[in-house]
């Protein structure tokens, strides 16, 4: 716009003063290249002001223009960067940090976790975004952070780090003499003296016991015990209490029963024992019982479809779909991946994705999204020996089945007294949705597949 008035000017001047042509290099700020805003000795100009150029001059000063760069780190020279948390999840607003992997003055390379956050579902790292030097943690272990929180300053050329002063240092140091002591030797008062006269104002003014703030005696029904030694108090994790609190938020919500039945596990355990090598052979991954139980728990659940529904409110949700969650006990607290349509998978695909989501589990580097969803989940304390037990609904779903360990008992197979390999299987349900009907169907459903593995083949 400043181009088009100085041009308009210069037009109507040139009129005025009936120059022929006039000739002006293109006008353009001071330190650009170009120093002249027009060409000297122009009589148009003269005419139209005393000093054009000065006051043009001063409307195109370098400083009246908008830089157009910015930079994208924090300090002057572009050295430092802030490592910040990322993002957590559709359904994760905030994190505790748990602890830091590095320390101020610490090397890190690009994407090195330098710290990790605690969520109510899995453990995130937080990764460095250059690489450099630790020069100051901003944050502290222990306190609630959320998606882009700072909470460490990188300098990418390591300068500026802190360095922590030698001890020797500290000891050489020598302390000045106290102010009493300076002003008696001033005086030329000997320590003698000195000594004297304080042990005078000590005899004169003798220290006052400090008064006892009143403490309030013991209640006689709360005896005060002694510490023990061997007692420690350590916080739970944010996985630990979602874990508590959602397990007590199930046994308030839902009416839960469960029912029992037991399992004879000959027939699968032969079916194991003559294919496992071949399996492994062509999929290389082992053949478990999971797979089998997942794919006796998929037919059980389309013979019985009310155990894969929901209640939402007044309504009933049917869901078309079977989305099979696996608890899986971690260190730091129990995690229950999602294997998605496990109906349209067969035995190989089960168990390749029964061990992924394990392992990942079990590294703690499992996601939100592995983790969220299901329609029905299997929780297997066989692993552990547990012989009987009543697992507690995982919200929002309606059912969960236990698997327990394997124990050869007596049992009369044909009139006769055999000992066979069998199992406790135990279904809870939520009674105002399922009824104990359609729960000992789902059951027996499970026995008569694990018992007989050919009817999956056809489908009876």
């Amino acid at each position: 716009m400043i181009w088009g008035i100085i041009r308009r000017k210069l037009a109507s001047c040139k009129q005025s003063q009936s120059v022929s042509r006039i000739k002006h290099p293109a006008i353009r700020p001071r330190g650009y290249g170009q120093n002249e805003l027009l060409s000297n000795g122009s009589q148009c100009c003269r005419a139209y002001s005393n000093k054009p150029r000065r006051e043009i001059t001063a409307i195109l000063r370098p400083e009246y223009f908008i830089p157009l760069r910015s930079r994208s780190f924090s300090s002057d020279t572009g050295d430092l960067v802030d490592a910040v948390v990322p993002f957590m999840g559709e359904s994760i607003t905030d994190g505790t940090l748990a602890k830091f992997l590095k320390n101020p003055g610490d090397r890190v390379e690009v994407d090195e976790a330098i710290a990790q956050i605690e969520t109510d579902k899995v453990t995130i790292d937080v990764a460095s975004p250059e690489a450099g030097t630790i020069q100051k943690l901003v944050a502290k272990e222990g306190e609630t952070v959320e998606p882009g929180t700072k909470i460490a300053v990188i300098s990418k050329s390591g300068e500026g780090v802190p360095q922590a002063a030698p001890p020797s240092q500290e000891k050489t140091t020598s302390q000045p003499p106290p102010p009493a002591e300076k002003e008696s030797i001033g005086k030329g008062t000997t320590k003698t003296e000195t000594s004297s006269v304080k042990g005078k104002e000590k005899t004169l003014f003798p220290p006052q016991p400090a008064a006892r703030a009143p403490s309030s005696p013991p209640k006689p029904s709360e005896p005060q015990l002694p510490p023990k030694e061997s007692e420690r108090r350590v916080p739970m994790t944010r996985l630990r209490k979602r874990v508590a609190t959602r397990l007590k938020d199930s046994q308030n919500t839902f009416a839960m029963l469960t029912t029992f039945n037991e399992v004879d596990m000959t027939n699968l355990m032969k079916l194991r024992s003559d294919y496992k090598d071949a399996f492994v052979e062509k999929h290389g991954v082992k053949l478990g019982f999971m797979s089998g139980f997942v794919k006796a728990a998929v037919s059980a659940l389309q013979y019985q479809p009310v155990v894969n529904a929901v209640i939402d409110g007044d309504d009933i949700i049917y869901r078309d779909y079977i989305d099979i969650s696996i608890a899986v006990g971690t260190p730091k607290g129990l995690v229950v991946p999602v294997i998605r349509n496990s109906d349209q998978m067969n035995f190989a695909e089960i168990e390749k994705n029964i061990n992924t989501l394990a392992k990942k589990a079990t590294a703690g580097t499992i996601s939100i999204d592995e983790m969220a969803g299901g329609t029905f989940t299997i929780s297997n304390g066989g692993v552990y020996g547990s012989l009987l037990s009543m697992p507690i609904i995982n919200p929002p779903q309606s059912a969960i089945l236990g698997m327990h360990s394997i124990v050869t008992r007596p049992m009369v197979v044909g009139g006769n007294v055999v000992p066979r390999p069998m199992m406790y299987i135990a279904l809870t349900y939520d009674h105002r949705l399922i009824d104990g009907r359609e729960a000992v169907y789902f059951l027996r459903r499970i026995k008569d597949v694990v018992e007989d593995p050919r009817r999956l083949l056809l489908d009876v």
